[in-house]
């Protein structure tokens, strides 16, 4: 492929990168500044992500930085988010992945800041997160160290709770990751309109099963 090609196809990340962060801010999942988005390009490696501290409404395409899988510049007009070691973290684990949302949405993260995990109370946590939703310990941001303990905690499921922080959630694409942190942050509320009310009902994990494989296989247009 062309070297123009392959800038083209960068340039695009850098603008899903960019709609995916404005869509996130605009929902309320990420006050302020807070928050960032990330996606990797699979054919070269590299890695478009928000820049550290700038408001979401006045960044451009040409804003987002680029970087490779061990964290070196590779075109950054500015400082990349100080997140950008959890980001890597799940990229050099997972090769499917290929988008990182870190939100700090209202109910989730009470839960983080609780230390609870949230329970797989509703179907579609099933489908998209791959059953509940673990709480990693509370650990010190920005760090490589704070991704490997967040990546342990989310095992084999495509979202975390990082404890008293906020929430990561991938996908194969900015969509895909993005939706499971809507739906985390849906069930979060279900889950805990419904504890005000009694003792939710659990779906057993072998249904949990039953339901992400036919996420996986048969919803949508597959």
């Amino acid at each position: 492929m062309s070297a123009t090609a392959v800038s083209e196809r960068l340039y695009d990340l850098k603008k899903a990168v960019l709609e995916t962060s404005l869509r996130m801010s605009r929902s309320g999942m990420a006050p302020a500044t807070w928050g960032n988005v990330s996606a990797r390009d699979p054919e070269t490696g590299l890695v478009a992500i928000t820049p550290s501290g700038m408001p979401y409404e006045s960044l451009r395409p040409e804003d987002i930085c680029l970087v490779d899988l061990e964290g070196n510049h590779v075109e950054c007009p500015w400082k990349p988010t100080v997140e950008t070691p959890l980001h890597l973290v799940f990229y050099r684990a997972k090769p499917w992945c290929n988008a990182v949302v870190h939100t700090h949405s209202l109910y989730a993260t009470a839960f983080a800041a609780l230390g609870m995990e949230i329970p797989v109370v509703v179907a579609t946590l099933a489908s998209a997160a791959g059953g509940s939703v673990r709480c990693a310990p509370y650990t010190v941001s920005g760090t490589t160290h704070f991704g490997e303990v967040a990546l342990e905690a989310m095992g084999d499921r495509t979202a975390v709770l990082l404890g008293n922080h906020g929430v990561v959630a991938l996908g194969t694409s900015l969509p895909d990751a993005y939706t499971v942190a809507e739906v985390v942050e849906n069930a979060a509320k279900i889950y805990h309109y419904a504890l005000t009310i009694g003792k939710p009902n659990v779906i057993p994990e072998e249904e949990v099963t039953r339901i992400r494989a036919k996420y996986l296989t048969k919803y949508g247009q597959k």
